[in-house]
């Protein structure tokens, strides 16, 4: 798995990460469950429920937004009977902590593990694809990778495959770290991913360039691949600009791995 302590230090992380500690409370179509990652430290996580039948997927959102910020865009999801589980990181929203790389690829892991028993415990659907957008690429693919034997999937949206490449392209300083290193760690891992992955991208992303989602298909391991290339969409808009597209794909996908536990 890639290496992150030489990226962990305030003067790169400043530009990495976005934190707000905006916070709604809970609505009556979700529950909230807190995850215990390490002392003194908890990861907000909200569930909405559409259809007990089905499966969940387990979303990992991108830099600047919260977990409350998908109280609504979860309508979409639910109109497409698809659950979803929404996670935060550390210092994002209700969550504690300071975020770190290394922290936000590990502490998935732990958030996926407690999502899961969390389904076990109220009865409902354990079997989960796994969701990264943007920055939510980093813990996605980390769990795909480990997990790929027990997930149904991999979604990723508006991603990349190694911050290194973001760092790069958006300019931010670093000095004495060995950044080719380090994407070579992320291409070798993303080589050994062999689960089903759907790739979304938005056709005039600036933020993190098209060119990021097409090396991401190009690499990784799996068989089952599909990249869907939203016209006109940019990063922030692409859910809203190829709303009908977007949704679609991820129902088309959901339902092409589901597996009855």
């Amino acid at each position: 798995m890639p290496d992150y302590s030489a990226l962990d230090n305030p003067s790169i992380l400043t530009y990495v990460f976005y934190p707000r500690d905006d916070f709604g409370i809970c609505p009556a179509y979700g529950f909230d469950h807190f995850v215990h990652v390490a002392e003194g430290v908890s990861i907000h996580c909200r569930f909405y429920k559409a259809d007990e039948s089905r499966p969940w997927i387990l979303y990992f959102h991108g830099n600047g937004e919260v977990v409350s910020d998908y109280d609504e865009i979860s309508f979409f999801f639910l109109k497409y009977k698809m659950n979803l589980v929404v996670a935060d990181y550390r210092g994002y929203g209700k969550s504690s902590g300071a975020p770190t790389l290394r922290d936000i690829a590990s502490d998935g892991h732990i958030i996926y593990e407690s999502v899961k028993k969390e389904l076990e415990d109220r009865g409902l659907r354990s079997d989960l694809s796994i969701m990264g957008r943007s920055l939510g690429s980093i813990p996605a693919l980390e769990i795909a990778y480990r997990q790929q034997n027990n997930i149904r999937g991999l979604i990723i949206e508006s991603g990349f495959p190694s911050i290194t490449r973001l760092i790069v392209h958006l300019g931010v300083p670093v000095t004495g770290i060995d950044l080719e290193a380090i994407n070579r760690q992320c291409l070798d891992m993303i080589r050994q991913i062999r689960t089903p992955v759907l790739i979304i991208h938005g056709e005039y992303d600036t933020l993190v360039p098209l060119e990021e989602a097409e090396t991401l298909s190009e690499h990784i391991g799996s068989s089952k691949k599909e990249l869907v290339i939203i016209p006109g969409a940019t990063h922030n808009d692409i859910m809203f600009v190829g709303l009908k597209q977007y949704f679609e794909a991820i129902l088309r996908f959901v339902d092409n791995t589901d597996k009855k536990p």
